[in-house]
């Protein structure tokens, strides 16, 4: 039911191939129907994720907390000023801890080039702003019309390719 990708680089909806697509599409109407039934399970308990990003309160880390969290895993904040995200040997430094201490990084708000650099060293995926990829995704992607709206469309889109690239 939930198919995990076969890569440790994460790639967005976009960059998949159809079956990959097509997956995670799938998880995503699975844990849709789970939720209506109450059925859900916790499919990423013992997984510990963190949130790198300033502002906690905000829409796009407040929707990535909630999805992983309603799965089971635990969700740490760490404020991205204080990452000690500085010279190239401090980055490699922070991801290789980062991956050691957490199964996968939501980057938010971070360059382009330092999440890369992250993804390089960290030896887990790493997301660059997975939330609000879910949301420009869900926009385009053939996912179910929730009665709740997109809101839940998004986070089951993002519980999905959460579950598919750290399982």
């Amino acid at each position: 039911m939930y198919q995990s990708l076969s890569h440790r680089r994460f790639k967005v909806l976009e960059e998949m191939s159809p079956r990959e697509r097509d997956a995670v599409l799938a998880s995503a109407h699975a844990l849709e129907r789970a939720a209506e039934t109450g059925n859900t399970q916790p499919l990423l308990r013992g997984k510990n994720l963190a949130l790198l990003c300033e502002a906690q309160d905000s829409t796009d880390a407040a929707m990535f907390h909630r999805a992983a969290t309603e799965l089971g895993a635990n969700v740490a904040h760490i404020r991205a000023s204080l990452a000690g995200l500085g010279t190239p040997q401090e980055v490699r430094h922070t991801a290789r801890m980062l991956g050691r201490l957490y199964d996968a990084v939501e980057c938010q708000g971070l360059s382009r080039e330092l999440v890369e650099q992250l993804e390089r060293d960290a030896g887990v995926p790493v997301y660059d702003s997975l939330a609000r990829t879910a949301s420009a995704t869900t926009q385009r992607a053939e996912l179910p019309a929730c009665d709740a709206g997109a809101a839940d469309s998004r986070r089951f889109l993002l519980q999905a390719l959460l579950v598919a690239s750290i399982n």
